[in-house]
């Protein structure tokens, strides 16, 4: 366990070091804010270490600068049993370890991929679920030769927050998995319970500089909402007919915030531009980062959803105005 009292940068220092010097599996975890997806980055642009990149969704590994674990692994849809045979009668699609040898074996081109790899790492795993995981076990096992070796010998770094989103396990999927495993969570994989894991966690946020609202941010997380946090929020309040100018509105559904932008768009007086986007490869519809057809005026608010890789100039979630518009 590192030391209670390293810093943030400390302990991202001690992650890397783990990952380029030893074996061992890491799990880093951290709050919102708190440099999770530039610690991936940096340390995928440094590393020594032959490595892979996958997510459990596809917007998560696009965001991570990877691919699904499901496309990687050649994994079929459904739920992995990792006992030596489906139950009989099992409702819904199961898949055991003989099924992935037998079923969908990996063709050369893949195996020598995985056979080649050091290090795996798993963006947003508080969504990977526990068979998943020991699905990955079994791939990486029978392609590098290693069955008695957890992971084939691969050293794993997953990285995520269990705060956000859970793994999804429909309940006829439980009834059989519960036999098997305590949670749904990756932690409970068969394989991950046997390499074992060190656990570094990032403390400092600096997405936000104000203590008092990081404070209360933690206690809305942590479900400890004092009556001075309310007390803190409810002087921020603002009736809808007083909103200031571009005033950024939090939905929780995605049609709410487009017709929100399309109303905001459509009130601009400047001439509508409109870029379409280039398609290459198998790019499904539903992890495109952005619509196809993007409309743009001047003197639209936009937000950056992509980090600049190639200098500091914008980042993931920054706001700016556009001042011109050329039709390319």
């Amino acid at each position: 366990m590192p030391n209670l009292t390293d810093t943030s940068e400390d302990l991202a220092l001690k992650a890397a070091h783990f990952a380029n010097s030893t074996s061992r599996h890491i799990f880093l975890t951290g709050k919102a804010g708190t440099g999770k997806t530039t610690f991936l980055q940096t340390l995928a642009a440094s590393t020594h270490k032959s490595h892979l990149i996958v997510a459990p969704t596809g917007i998560a590994a696009l965001n991570a600068g990877g691919v699904t674990i499901h496309s990687q692994f050649l994994l079929p849809l459904g739920t992995f049993v990792p006992g030596a045979s489906i139950p009989p009668d099992s409702p819904g699609r199961f898949y055991d370890t003989k099924f992935l040898v037998t079923r969908q074996p990996l063709n050369s081109i893949r195996k020598q991929v995985l056979r080649e790899i050091e290090l795996l790492i798993i963006d947003e795993v508080s969504m990977l679920r526990a068979d998943v995981l020991d699905a990955v076990d079994q791939r990486l096992r029978s392609a590098r030769r290693q069955m008695n070796v957890p992971f084939g010998g691969v050293q794993l770094l997953l990285i995520g927050d269990l705060f956000q989103l859970p793994p999804i396990v429909k309940d006829y999927e439980w009834t059989v998995l519960s036999k098997y495993y305590p949670t749904p969570h990756f932690f409970s994989s068969l394989a991950l319970k046997k390499g074992g894991f060190v656990y570094i966690e990032l403390d400092k946020v600096f997405r936000q500089s104000d203590d008092t609202f990081i404070t209360i941010l933690n206690n809305l997380r942590n479900n400890m909402c004092t009556q001075a946090d309310i007390d803190a929020l409810n002087k921020r309040y603002v009736d809808a007919k007083e909103y200031p100018e571009n005033t950024v509105t939090l939905t929780t559904h995605n049609n709410q915030a487009n017709a929100i932008n399309r109303e905001s768009l459509a009130a601009l007086e400047a001439k509508t531009h409109t870029y379409t986007a280039n398609i290459s490869g198998d790019f499904p519809e539903n992890i495109y980062p952005l619509p196809e057809k993007l409309e743009l005026k001047e003197g639209a608010q936009i937000m950056f959803i992509k980090n600049d890789t190639n200098g500091n100039r914008f980042y993931n979630g920054k706001l700016a105005k556009v001042i011109a518009l050329k039709d390319d």
